[in-house]
């Protein structure tokens, strides 16, 4: 077990012990609870084939006609908002187990709806789905309340990262700056960089020439587009069950 080099606690402080193996356990602890709720809940591209075996087994909760996200960028594990169209290209359904499914499909023919109810169904989901689904909403369905937990998680997490990052000792390996700009890096792997380096594996002393702001924000662009490359590659070998997104 590494132990805590003098510089980095306050001596004969018990207190300051344990709030640095709090730390040292629960921000991994934490990520991987948060990780793995955004994973689940993160939207999956799917097809109409899928949508008609969800509606066959009872399967689709809520649902939503739509011309894409109105928040592409928004924080991996946030449930993101749609831009509602009744003849828009993409449908979105939501599961009994919280995860939501996408599907491009074409949008519906106006005509179609005037030549009767019984072919209105059988060619378009849209009436099957408004029979046995909810409309989409934000809510208290289970895919809104993974995703809040998720979203609670990432705010405690990074809440508990940056106090002890600003009021904390000052990092061994790298400036303050240098981590806050390496612990922007996406799916939280700044932050377990900076768990590992400074709270795992520290370093006996200073580094000399230890990381500046300006470095820190290299490596958060480089890293950043590092990251966005494996996962788009991984998502291509895997697909969008595995590497949602």
């Amino acid at each position: 077990m590494v132990e805590v080099s003098p510089s980095r606690s306050r001596p004969c402080d018990g207190r300051w012990r344990v709030v640095w193996v709090a730390l040292r356990w629960g921000l991994p602890v934490l990520w991987v609870l948060w990780a793995g709720l955004a994973w689940w809940v993160e939207p999956r591209e799917s097809t109409e084939a899928q949508l008609d075996r969800d509606l066959a087994a009872g399967r689709v909760v809520t649902y939503q006609r739509a011309n894409g996200w109105t928040d592409d960028d928004a924080y991996w594990g946030s449930r993101p908002a749609l831009r509602p169209a009744e003849q828009g290209w993409m449908i979105t359904w939501t599961l009994p187990s919280g995860q939501t499914r996408y599907a491009l499909v074409q949008p519906p023919d106006p005509q179609s709806y005037s030549v009767g109810p019984d072919r209105s169904a059988q060619t378009w989901p849209d009436a099957r789905l408004a029979a046995v689904a909810d409309p989409w909403h934000v809510g208290g369905d289970s895919a809104s309340r993974i995703a809040n937990t998720a979203g609670l998680l990432a705010g405690v997490l990074t809440l508990l990262w940056l106090g002890r990052l600003i009021v904390g000792a000052p990092p061994l390996a790298g400036t303050r700056w240098f981590w806050f700009w390496v612990g922007l890096l996406p799916f939280g792997v700044g932050v377990l960089a900076w768990t590992y380096r400074e709270l795992w594996r520290p370093p006996p002393a200073p580094v000399p020439g230890r990381g500046s702001g300006w470095r820190g924000f290299g490596w958060l662009i480089l890293a950043g587009v590092g990251i966005s490359l494996l996962v788009s590659v991984a998502r291509i070998v895997f697909g969008t069950t595995v590497v949602p997104g």
